[in-house]
Parts: C-alpha cells; structure tokens; sequence
C-alpha cells in the first residue's frame, strides 16, 4: 500500500487543522495549498470536521485531505466515506489498525514508546506518527530510535514549531512533521487567509539543507 509519506513527498510539513464552521474548510485548504502544504490533516474534533473533508475533498484538487484523531472503525468509516484519502491517529488498538488498513487508504497510527514501534513492525507496518512528539521525548528519543529499529518512519506531531521543525526533519526516520504554526487562532478567526497561505509558505520553506 501506498504511504502517507508518498502522498506528497516533496512537502516536509502537515498542516493539523481543527475546523469549527465547514464553510471555512475550502477558503482554508486554498490558502494552505497556495502556500505549498497540499497534504492536509482535518482532526475529527469538531462536528464540522466530517463536513469539511467532504467539501476539501470536491473542491479544492490540489489537496490530499486526510482526517486525524481517528479513534475508531466507525471514524474510519466515516472519514474515508467523506473523502478522506489517508488517516491518523493518536494510538492504536488491533481493532482500530484492522479498520486502518482495511480501509483501503494511508494510515499512520500514533506511537509513543519503542514497544509500540515493534508491534507496528511485526504486522507490517513502518509508517507511524510519533505522538505526542515533544513530551514523549521528542528529537533526542527518535534519534535513539533509529539505531535499533531502523525500519520505522514517523510524522512527529504534538508541540512541533518553527524553533524545531528542521531538528526533527534532519533525523533519518521522519519523513515529514505535523503542525498547527501555520494556523494562528487569530487568523482563522477573522478569516485572514492571506496570513495562513504566507504561514504556510515559511512552513514548506522548512527543510533541511543537502548533507545537513
């Protein structure tokens, strides 16, 4: 199966996004994708999220939407009938990682501790995000990942910044990060569009240097 990282390989940064009102999701996914964020997470937070990957996903072509926080079969279901291309979660159960990969579509289950790299790895499964990324132990703990389980590839989320980004995208075992940086509370509030496709071109500027 084809991985998330496939999915745009060339973007370092996953916008996470929480919508509240479905009629922003468009306007949204606009800015982010003029900015060069096309792979777009919309978190099942809210009960406008299921809304806003179904409009992501009729609307706006450039964006490979996916729904994150996906929790359950029944989320699964609900999200790649929306639309969803590839999915997130925070963790894993069997039964959610059945869902998963039954689903047909990317997926990255939600690590935080080496066992649970190794029982991702014993079915198959190198693809992971790393969550929540700095208070599991962030760049230092990841970096003593990849020694021993060099199979594993993460999208380290949860207090990934601007200041830590390019640490993260320099290990061999990330391949992309997510964030929400791009997405200030106040901008979203007033519908600045303009300040998130700006936010999210200094994101997607974030890589690191050849040999670096």
């Amino acid at each position: 199966m084809t991985s998330v990282f496939d999915l745009a390989p060339e973007t370092p940064v996953v916008p996470v996004v929480v919508i509240e009102d479905a009629a922003d999701a468009v306007p949204l996914a606009r800015a982010l994708v003029a900015g060069g964020l096309p792979l777009i997470e919309v978190t099942l937070r809210t009960p406008a999220a299921l809304d806003a990957v179904r409009a992501i996903a009729a609307e706006v072509p450039d964006a490979v939407v996916g729904a994150g926080t996906v929790v359950s079969a029944a989320g699964v279901a609900e999200a790649v009938g929306a639309g969803a291309r590839f999915l997130v979660s925070p963790g894993w159960t069997e039964r959610l990682l059945g869902a998963m990969r039954e689903s047909g579509v990317p997926f990255l289950p939600g690590v935080s501790t080496a066992s649970e790299v190794v029982a991702l790895l014993e079915q198959g499964v190198d693809a992971m995000k790393f969550f929540p990324a700095e208070a599991a132990g962030g760049v230092p703990y990841l970096k003593s990942l990849a020694g021993p389980l060099p199979g594993a590839r993460f999208c380290p989320t949860g207090g990934v910044s601007p200041a830590n980004a390019r640490d993260y995208l320099s290990l061999p075992n990330v391949g992309c990060v997510g964030g929400t940086w791009m997405l200030p509370p106040d901008a979203l509030a007033a519908r600045d569009w303009a300040r998130v496709e700006t936010l999210a071109r200094e994101a997607a500027a974030v890589r690191v240097p050849v040999g670096g």
